[in-house]
């Protein structure tokens, strides 16, 4: 019977798991063996006797061995060292980004379904925890900003006379940025919205936001691409003047496996109104705005907000979803006519694309680009 592992998460104020109680039932009826490391719920609001009630059975941390192990982060080098040669990592990896994990997994001989690397096509939705995650945090980026607010969101009419609504500039039209739009929308503002794909203009219209045209830059798989210098000089020109006016500015552009793009220099924060909110998304991979910091900064009277671990803040439905994605992608790869055997088919255009590594061989491409340049700068 195929064993799986799901240990508590490492990674400093992680509140994450990778499974719940509903999926640990529905992988033990796929025919999957579940044990869970004592604790591993705890911040995600789920006790050790949940899990054991939908049937796993809990483990002091030495279920590394095991042959698949979930997680939501990517495992420490000391958690790699515990993993059997020949054993399945289903995880966010970033490897592209980590090239130096990506060796230390590579030379312990397991094989990796990096979440990061689902492909975005109609068939692995259910699967896709880019998407999960960014969901929640494009709704809770709204809310961190309102709270830091000094002023409400809607109009409001009162005896002392008419309270205007705030105005929210939303950098990004990706999965966070549509759901930052609604949630701002829903909350009473007045919302802009930014993208250089100008294919998700229909979309933040249908939303109740306006689009602020600039250049364009559509990128594969929905993403969008690297701009030249004079592109990105050009856009930021034009977004300036809409960001100067905005009590409420929220940043979501990621490029994969790249610095996320500047949309908001300095000079743009020093022009900003006392009193108005920045909250950058994308904060872990270098910021949107120049001026980000991990935390909670004010540079010229505006609150720059930088929260690393956005959908760590609702850890009851991150993890939820997450675990539904982890799932979704194990119910593809365990054989429940064979007790849970897993069957790995390169033929499935999920499995080929998430399949970073199998067997210690690194079979995708930017991973292995990645770690050919960390080896020629050594």
């Amino acid at each position: 019977m195929t064993k799986v592992f799901v240990p508590r998460e490492s990674q400093d104020g992680e509140t994450r798991v990778a499974a719940t109680p509903e999926t640990v039932k529905r992988m033990i009826k796929f025919g999957l063996e579940v044990s869970v490391e004592a604790g591993a719920g705890v911040a995600s609001h789920i006790l050790d006797y949940s899990y054991t009630k939908a049937g796993a059975t809990l483990d002091d941390g030495g279920g590394w061995a095991a042959d698949v192990v979930v997680k939501v982060n990517p495992p420490t080098v000391d958690e790699v060292a515990r993993m059997r040669s020949g054993g399945l990592l289903v995880s966010f990896v970033w490897s592209v980004q980590d090239p130096e994990l990506a060796a230390k997994l590579s030379a312990q001989g397991v094989s990796v379904l990096a979440m990061e690397a689902i492909p975005r096509i109609s068939r692995a939705q259910k699967m896709d925890a880019l998407s999960s995650q960014a969901n929640l945090a494009g709704y809770k980026a709204v809310l961190m900003g309102a709270d830091a607010l000094g002023r409400i969101m809607p109009m409001m009419v009162t005896a002392a006379g008419t309270l205007k609504p705030a105005k929210v500039v939303v950098m990004g039209a990706g999965v966070a940025g549509l759901q930052a739009i609604a949630t701002a929308k829903r909350l009473g503002a007045v919302v802009e919205a930014s993208d250089i794909r100008p294919e998700v203009k229909e979309q933040i219209e249908s939303l109740g936001g306006k689009f602020i045209e600039t250049v364009e830059a559509s990128g594969d798989g929905g993403y969008a691409k690297e701009l030249t210098d004079e592109q990105k000089k050009r856009q930021q020109e034009i977004i300036a003047e809409h960001l100067v006016a905005a009590d409420l500015v929220v940043c979501t552009a990621l490029i994969p496996g790249r610095k996320a793009p500047v949309l908001v220099p300095a000079d743009v924060v020093e022009k900003m109104r006392p009193g108005s909110v920045i909250v950058d998304l994308a904060v872990s991979q270098g910021g949107n705005c120049e001026l980000s910091e991990v935390g909670r900064v004010v540079k010229h009277g505006v609150t720059i907000i930088g929260e690393p671990n956005v959908p760590g803040l609702l850890p009851t439905d991150a993890s939820s979803v997450y675990a539904r994605n982890v799932l979704a992608l194990l119910s593809d790869i365990a054989d429940k006519k064979d007790g849970g055997a897993l069957k790995i088919d390169l033929e499935d255009e999920v499995i080929d694309g998430a399949l970073i590594i199998q067997d210690g061989n690194v079979r995708h491409e930017p991973t292995q680009e990645a770690m050919n340049q960390r080896a020629s700068a050594s």
